[in-house]
């Protein structure tokens, strides 16, 4: 492609060099650097990549765009395209570059603390089980049609999210789903993404490591209905109280849903188990196997999704009927001694909040106890704010790790510590290893216990120090509950 068409919209200041240039690639990382390739320095948080020029040219780049007015130019074979904002201008050429996919496809996109994942995936599911072709962008993994590739951040890279849906159109999908988080706002990695839909769940407290106020995370989240285009739908939880406010100045068709009050599209909760819901859905009866009143919220605005793309209600409801939860939400292990242990990826106050007061709904006047712990190298805010809530609802709490990164366990289970109160301390353990948490915590539990094991979910891995260690959970449970059934013979 000729790099003129690829730097198109994307900020340019100035330009040295020749703009007939045929481009092979595009990349802002200097290793991935192959002969005809267009180099875009970003200055990112962790590097900045200018510093990086040197070795995108020594491995062939045919072009170079760049901000720092520190950079000093001394080739002359190359092409230096100086930039406002080459963050923004990776996002607009990467979209250039692939032919800007996302106008091809219906593209939905959902933020939010909690929900984007369980959304976009039932989103996922709903669509392709309706006949329709269609890409996933989401935390747990990335699907062209029915090809799965692992995923690194909750939202990629812009070179390849605009590479993921050129495979989407290449394959005929007509829809994508992805998830959008703060950080992806941010750093403008869906810059000159054509959004058809935009969906928000929620807001509460989260990633204030990388924002440092709330003020700051409400903005990020707003920003992206702000972006959205006039001919676009902004589909709103208007049981959040932030919901009125992330649409005060969009450009998009506004559409609401709650569970609680009056909306566009209304649900009600007329029955709950572990095995699901009876739902009142705009006045339909509707069944899902998803458990929990956060989940008839997700429901909801899969629901509403559907309907602001055309889709048929009747038709809807009896494919919601079929759909299956996402990995490690709300995923439940039977066991002996009727135990049940529930893995899910509450990771947040309010996230563990809705889990925990669900399963206290399901199971009343049964043992409750609640295994946690808290990330490292991420908000500290919410450690005490996790004990309190665990503290709430659970008859026994052990506090252990999960992804402790470069802090050390025991500083972080201290933090936890000091969110109990003095009798939410006396049902408190603390157990660093999670394997043996998780042991004990099955081990010891009554007759007919429900188990919560929060914060990993779909993970299979364990961080600690800077080294990615194998651990699934369902791996763990199910060799305990193999040790339990061996000694009851």
């Amino acid at each position: 492609m000729i790099l003129r068409d690829i730097i198109k919209d994307c900020g340019v200041i100035d330009v040295k060099g020749n703009l007939d240039v045929m481009i092979t690639a595009v990349t802002d990382d200097s290793r991935k650097v192959s002969e005809g390739a267009l180099f875009v320095a970003v200055k990112g948080h962790g590097a900045n990549g200018h510093a990086f020029i040197g070795k995108a040219i020594e491995a062939g780049a045919a072009a170079i765009v760049y901000e720092d007015d520190e950079y000093s130019i001394t080739e002359k074979d190359i092409t230096f395209i100086k930039v406002a904002s080459s963050r923004h201008a990776v996002a607009i050429i990467a979209a250039n570059f692939y032919d800007n996919p996302s106008r091809k496809l219906s593209l939905v996109g959902i933020t939010g603390t909690n929900g984007k994942t369980t959304t976009v995936t039932l989103l996922y599911q709903l669509f392709m089980a309706q006949g329709y072709n269609c890409g996933l962008l989401s935390t747990i993994a990335n699907y062209v049609g029915t090809r799965r590739s692992e995923t690194a951040n909750t939202t990629a890279d812009p070179i390849t999210i605009n590479s993921l849906m050129a495979e989407m159109v290449e394959a005929g999908c007509e829809y994508c789903f992805m998830e959008v988080s703060s950080i992806g706002v941010e750093q403008e990695r869906v810059a000159g993404l054509d959004f058809k839909v935009g969906i928000f769940s929620n807001l509460t407290h989260d990633h204030l490591d990388y924002h440092g106020t709330f003020a700051e995370y409400l903005r990020c989240k707003k920003l992206f209905f702000d972006n959205l285009s006039s001919k676009a739908t902004a589909i709103i939880n208007v049981d959040d109280r932030h919901g009125e406010v992330m649409v005060q100045n969009t450009k998009a068709k506004v559409m609401t849903f709650s569970c609680k009050g009056l909306a566009d599209h209304t649900c009600r909760v007329l029955e709950e188990s572990f095995e699901g819901m009876l739902l009142r859905i705009d006045g339909r009866e509707a069944w899902t196997r998803l458990v929990g009143r956060h989940n008839a919220s997700n429901i909801l605005a899969i629901y509403s999704a559907a309907m602001a793309l055309g889709a048929d209600p009747e038709e809807t409801l009896v494919a919601i009927s079929k759909l299956e939860p996402a990995p490690g939400r709300l995923e439940v292990m039977r066991g002996p001694k009727d135990l049940s242990v529930v893995i899910d990826y509450a990771h947040t106050p309010d996230a563990m909040d809705n889990v925990l007061k669900t399963l206290r709904e399901i199971d009343r006047g049964k043992e409750l106890i609640c295994l946690f712990g808290c990330g490292g190298d991420r908000d500290r805010t919410k450690r005490p704010e996790m004990a309190a809530v665990a503290e709430k609802y659970s008859d026994r709490i052990i506090v252990t790790s999960d992804n402790s990164r470069t802090e050390r366990t025991e500083d972080i289970l201290e933090e936890i510590k000091t969110g109990f109160s003095p009798a939410g301390l006396s049902k408190a353990i603390f157990i660093p290893d999670r394997k043996e948490a998780i042991r004990a915590a099955i081990m010891f539990a009554s007759k007919g216990a429900s188990i919560l094991l929060a914060g990993k979910g779909h993970e299979t891995y364990q961080i600690i120090g800077t080294e990615k260690r194998h651990f699934d959970e369902r791996e763990v449970v199910s060799e305990v509950f193999k040790s339990m059934e061996t000694i009851e013979k």
